[in-house]
């Protein structure tokens, strides 16, 4: 026990701290706090920052419609942006390159030290999207005006981080604008449109059943394919999702025999469970869609039946579908048309594509043809913007804030750090009345807001304080703070 309790007072610096409150104790005086209070208070001050952050969002998105109401569509536009990739870029002969403008940067300590351009925003475009593409360019033309309001929001609170909108067309307008960095091998591999809060704000909840022909057609560079078309698919589901995959060839097979007849939240651990299962898949024997598809619909009815009120959807990866599934739909789909089927035929051979799309038509999905890995990407993006329409059509105007996830930070010497994030994001509708029953969506506008901001509204020694219901206060105290410090 002396052994113990010298290593304590060697260690816990007790002593010296008793001796620094002896040092301060004629200043200040023992006080009774009220807990409940006190965590009130903190809420309060917590509903206040993050009501601030809405107020932001909400204004950007009223912005960004008003802008598309009164932009006309020029397919022959022409016009120079700030590409967030290019600006500062010379050529040999000391000229800025096209899309590459002067762009002024300077340091920034609130923006983690990066250089960055306070006064204006630029525009990242993913390699595989045609930064001159005549979307993009009526796009990031029409988005010009967020930039007022990009500063406007960030002088009315100066808590806030990085705002931007993110275009369904693919290209990222970010507040303040940055010089974007490629990888390694030169390619801008971030889409916004993979991003969790884009895709929670621009659809509602889902039930997806992944079906995969792994039939002996679907061998070589199709599954590759095929497996990557799964993949991105699990990359668009969060955990407001749930999900299952199922491959088949004249039988049905769950991927994952634990998840049979079910379907599992899309977490992370899920979505990378399902995704290293995938790679396991082999090719063999002939393809039966009917009983996989039979088995499908029972398992969205099932989740249905236990009050499910997400969308529910069939993705059909096939490289062909000579049966006749007008039976299967009578009885499970028609004419209600509850389950959406989106159809992804895959390989360059076209000899099925009618029948392939005739299943995503009469039954209010998608058709699309992915002939390479290149394609994967934006074809399978398009089954977002399906489900998108009700919440388009609607209005359904909500306000969502993602779940905490673990974001990399950059930092000025160019080092990665994992910040625990959230962010909140708004969906962004064309209110044109020419095309307001297509429902169209332009895209999502959002801000991050660090975990560490809200933290500091609730300091830890202030809860741990408020339990004990007791606080320090500057003032004389009829007790000694060496008696207090021992009492509590």
């Amino acid at each position: 026990s002396e052994q113990i309790n010298a290593i304590a007072s060697k260690y816990s610096g007790a002593v010296l701290l008793q001796k620094k409150l002896k040092d301060v104790e004629p200043i200040i005086r023992i006080e009774d706090v009220d807990g409940a209070r006190l965590v009130l208070e903190f809420a309060d001050e917590i509903e206040r920052m993050l009501g601030s952050k809405m107020k932001s969002v909400k204004r950007l998105a009223d912005t960004a419609e008003d802008a598309d109401l009164y932009h006309e569509y020029n397919a022959s536009l022409q016009f120079d942006y700030f590409n967030a990739l290019l600006v500062n870029t010379m050529d040999e002969e000391g000229n800025f390159i096209e899309l590459g403008g002067e762009f002024p940067l300077e340091e920034n300590e609130h923006f983690n030290k990066l250089s960055v351009n306070t006064l204006m925003s630029d525009i990242q475009v993913p390699t595989n999207v045609y930064n001159k593409d005549p979307n993009i360019l009526n796009g990031v033309y029409m988005s010009e005006a967020l930039n007022d309001v990009f500063i406007s929001n960030f002088q009315k609170d100066p808590t806030l981080t990085w705002q931007y909108f993110g275009s369904s067309a693919g290209f990222f307008r970010l507040y303040p604008g940055i010089k974007w960095t490629p990888d390694s091998n030169g390619v801008v591999s971030f889409d916004c449109r993979n991003r969790n809060w884009y895709i929670q704000a621009a659809t509602s909840p889902k039930d997806i059943v992944i079906l995969v022909d792994v039939s002996g057609s679907m061998k070589g560079l199709k599954m590759t394919i095929a497996k990557h078309t799964i993949n991105t698919i699990l990359d668009t589901l969060g955990e407001n999702d749930f999900v299952n995959v199922i491959a088949y060839t004249d039988y049905v097979r769950y991927v994952e025999p634990c998840f049979k007849g079910t379907l599992v939240q899309a977490d992370l651990d899920n979505r990378e469970h399902f995704k290293l299962l995938v790679e396991e898949l082999h090719m063999k024997g002939e393809a039966k869609v009917k009983k996989a598809m039979k088995e499908s619909f029972r398992i969205l009815a099932r989740a249905n039946g236990q009050g499910s009120l997400c969308n529910q959807a069939i993705m059909l990866i096939t490289d062909g579908a000579m049966e006749d599934f007008q039976s299967v739909f009578e009885e499970f789909n028609w004419p209600d048309k509850k389950v959406r089927v989106f159809t992804y035929l895959i390989g360059r051979d076209m000899t099925f594509s009618e029948n392939i799309k005739w299943i995503a038509c009469n039954n209010k999905g998608y058709y699309t043809h992915i002939s390479t890995l290149a394609d994967v990407q934006e074809n399978v993006m398009e089954y977002l913007h399906v489900l998108s329409r009700p919440m388009v059509i609607n209005h359904d105007h909500d306000i969502i804030w993602t779940e905490a996830y673990m974001d990399s930070v950059l930092f000025k010497n160019k080092a990665h750090s994992l910040l625990l994030m959230t962010s909140v994001a708004m969906p962004v509708f064309s209110k044109k009345k020419e095309t307001l029953s297509h429902g169209i969506l332009l895209g999502v506008v959002g801000t991050d807001v660090p975990l560490l901001e809200v933290m500091k509204l609730a300091p830890r020694y202030k809860m741990l304080i408020s339990f004990s219901s007791r606080t320090l206060a500057p003032a004389h105290s009829p007790k000694t703070i060496s008696k207090w410090f021992a009492e509590n």
